[in-house]
């Protein structure tokens, strides 16, 4: 028997050497070391053998099926070495070369002109706030001197959420302008903010307008603020941003809210006032509205008209880089044109 043993362990290791993947190793487990392995038969025949034969034949047995299922183990880790680095010989893989560069991300151009604005005005001494989307009629039209049933809101063209309420209604505001309301309410001059933010409008789209755009409302209110202040901080906001050379144009307007109010336009430069698609062959694209705060909006926030005065303006955040850059259609910005968005 101890002659069996010996030859039975000679040949099990042979065939383990043999042994490439774990398929064949399992099927080596189960013919040397399962339940109807030879060396499980020798053991369970030890009971018929005389008591020092069944000692020695025991303990060598024993120690045989130690010894197999130690190289068991062994085996399965070279092939599961194996098995991690085949693919890499294989491919010649080489871990030292550096990974491939991602494409860096870039802020939208709307993004990069906003807080452009909101440098140049920062630096003038505007803090910069912020309002809700979803607006109350009365601060969005009532108390702007736009009340029901007057012929201004036709310009606005209003998205309304729950219409027929009177002040109640709820709408998406169609301007930044009712956050001069909101903080007058709660503060007390004098007062300099701007306030960036989405404006809505149900309108037809075309190379300049857009259904929902950006817009950037400014207030100054003090003790004797004129329209010459008002005229110096605009004239310098079109210098820092278009430069010293880009003509810029005040002409009369109208707004509900300020008295009196004024355009301001930039030469086009896309035709370099020649007039084309983008100015409207007009030479001239208007980026903003300003004027006066009307004394009736003074005296509805519990301001005194007599002794405060103050001027407010509303700029369109994309016709800046489209006059900077020649753009010549707004929709541009919010059509997600890879093409487009890389170039800023």
């Amino acid at each position: 028997m101890l002659e069996q043993l010996k030859d039975l362990h000679t040949q099990a290791l042979d065939e383990l050497n043999k042994v490439n993947n774990p398929r064949e190793l399992e099927l080596w487990r189960v013919r040397h070391l399962g339940k109807k392995s030879s060396l499980t038969k020798i053991l369970r025949s030890l009971a018929a053998l005389p008591l020092e034969e069944r000692r020695k034949g025991g303990a060598q047995a024993n120690e045989i099926k130690r010894a197999l299922e130690s190289s068991l183990e062994e085996k399965e880790k070279l092939l599961q070495e194996a098995l991690l680095t085949s693919p890499l010989e294989s491919q010649r893989l080489d871990i030292t070369l550096p990974g491939r560069p991602l494409p860096a991300g870039r802020l939208h151009p709307t993004t990069q002109i906003l807080k452009e604005i909101c440098d140049v005005f920062k630096n003038m001494g505007f803090q910069v706030i912020e309002g809700p989307d979803v607006e109350w009629d009365y601060y969005n039209f009532e108390a702007l001197n736009i009340p029901q049933h007057h012929p201004a809101r036709d310009m606005f063209a209003t998205l309304w959420i729950d219409a027929g309420m009177g002040e109640k209604a709820r709408l998406l505001r169609t301007h930044t302008s009712p956050m001069q309301i909101r903080l007058m309410e709660r503060e007390r001059p004098p007062i300099r903010a701007i306030v960036p933010g989405r404006a809505y409008r149900y309108e037809a789209t075309d190379a300049t307008h857009e259904s929902m755009f950006y817009q950037v409302e400014g207030l100054a209110v003090d003790k004797g603020i004129t329209l010459a202040d008002l005229k110096g901080t605009l004239f310098d906001f079109c210098r820092c941003i278009f430069g010293e050379e880009r003509e810029v144009r005040f002409r009369c307007d109208y707004f509900p809210f300020v008295e009196p109010g004024v355009e301001v336009a930039i030469g086009c430069s896309a035709c370099d006032g020649a007039g084309c698609r983008l100015c409207g062959y007009s030479g001239w694209i208007e980026i903003l509205g300003a004027g006066m705060v009307h004394p009736d909006v003074l005296a509805r926030v519990d301001i005194d008209p007599k002794l405060y005065s103050g001027f407010a303006f509303g700029l369109g955040v994309e016709r800046i880089p489209m006059l900077r850059y020649g753009i010549d259609d707004i929709r541009l910005f919010y059509s997600n044109d890879l093409r487009f968005l890389r170039q800023f």
